[in-house]
């Protein structure tokens, strides 16, 4: 038996919903075998309204997860929280090395702002040494408006129009997660392969427990690609796999409520519409 090999290159949520933590458990659920190397550490404080503590790994630390991982032949990967630009540099160079095909880069920013990001050196960097070794990106609104350069997309043709401006910066294609904020009766996706338009679309999930749910469709996206499938299969099968586990998310403490990651194989998923637009 042989078993596709998937690789996270993100941060650890010590709570366990999101980071590679959702990675891992969602790639298992897609019977590939899960591998990541460990960029930052993000703790909770409970005493402190479940603020947020990040710890960013030396990068020498870094480096030796990343030959460690790459060389057992890496099917498909992710990024996630890659906190600083020297990390950005330090693993878009080794995934270009490897010369992995299937690369999912979940370009995830902190905001200080509705249009403002925390970093904006990282946003720079992930566009020199990260998107162009894309064959999937998959932004949520704030992060696709700061890689187009353009405001947060507030309804689909600003989505458009941010897919195509990040499909010239090298992603080969890019689904903008747009969740409920452009409709609030129905849950929106934009996928875009650089030629046509898809809106996938499911009905709202009402529900707050939905902690991981970006790093779950991004791990479900390169989990579907080391398995074979073509780009819009695993984008689809993506959708129906982390909507399923929001409808089923849960209740972790008071503070916070993670996605199911399960649900999908137990309990079925919603139907999903795609529509070309």
């Amino acid at each position: 038996m042989s078993l596709k090999k998937t690789l996270t290159i993100a941060g650890s949520d010590a709570s366990g919903g999101a980071g590679l933590e959702a990675d891992l458990k969602t790639f298992q659920e897609h019977g590939t075998y899960g591998m990541a190397a460990v960029t930052v550490i993000a703790t909770m404080d409970p005493d402190n309204n479940w603020s947020h503590g990040v710890y960013t790994l030396p990068i020498d630390v870094l480096k030796a997860q990343l030959k460690t991982t790459f060389s057992t032949g890496i099917d498909a990967l992710k990024t996630g929280m890659l906190s600083t630009e020297e990390v950005i540099k330090t693993s878009g160079e080794a995934i270009k090395t490897s010369g992995v095909q299937n690369v999912v880069i979940d370009p995830v920013m902190v905001c200080k702002g509705e249009d403002e990001v925390l970093n904006p050196g990282n946003v720079d960097a992930m566009i020199t040494y990260l998107l162009p070794l894309a064959l999937v990106t998959t932004p949520n609104l704030f992060e696709a408006g700061q890689l187009a350069g353009m405001k947060t997309p507030k309804n689909i043709d600003e989505m458009k129009e941010a897919a195509e401006k990040i499909h010239a910066l090298g992603a080969k294609n890019i689904v903008i997660k747009g969740g409920r904020s452009i409709d609030p009766t129905k849950a929106f996706d934009l996928y875009y392969d650089g030629e046509k338009h898809y809106l996938l679309e499911t009905p709202k999930i009402d529900t707050s427990y939905n902690h991981g749910a970006g790093c779950t469709f991004a791990a479900a996206v390169t989990a579907n690609l080391a398995n074979g499938l073509d780009v819009k299969a695993a984008v689809i099968e993506a959708k129906e796999f982390v909507a399923a586990a929001i409808t089923h998310g849960w209740k972790l403490n008071k503070f916070v409520g993670p996605v199911m990651h399960g649900a999908k194989g137990v309990y079925g998923a919603p139907e999903i519409t795609v529509t070309e637009i």
